[in-house]
């Protein structure tokens, strides 16, 4: 057993997000289980760059209230307690709404080169403010 009694809070790198991000690790994608997990913060209007996984990624919602998009314009309202998952090589995006802070809990299955990420371009204003508009 190994007891980790702490972990660092970092702020998120600014080239992979938009807005006030923090993270902290829970797990490294090592050998043999390549297991990358992450509890991730987004203050109000905070999201990800669009990117994409190998092998998908799954998101626990911890606190608040957000947003999940993908390239064909769907758009997912998450709250605390609920579950998104992403299939491996979706292109798709998510942070907070505009008024709320959301909290999740990023598990992605990783290889031998690291946790599988593809990041791409930033989500756009217009894209974050429609994804807003027309989420269910």
């Amino acid at each position: 057993m190994e007891h980790i009694t702490e972990t660092a809070t970092l702020k998120a790198p600014a080239e992979r997000f938009t807005g006030d991000v923090y993270l902290n690790m829970i797990e490294a994608p090592t050998a043999p289980a390549h297991l990358a997990a992450a509890l991730v913060r987004f203050t109000p209007s905070a999201r990800t760059n669009w990117h994409s996984h190998a092998n998908g990624q799954t998101l626990y919602i911890t606190d608040g209230v957000g947003l999940v998009g993908t390239r064909d314009g769907n758009v997912v309202r998450i709250h605390a307690g609920q579950t998104v998952k992403c299939p491996a090589g979706e292109e798709h995006w998510h942070g907070a709404t505009d008024t709320t802070l959301m909290a999740h809990i990023a598990m992605v299955v990783g290889d031998t080169d690291g946790d599988g990420t593809t990041w791409l371009e930033p989500v756009t204003d217009e894209q974050y403010a429609h994804a807003l508009n027309t989420s269910n």
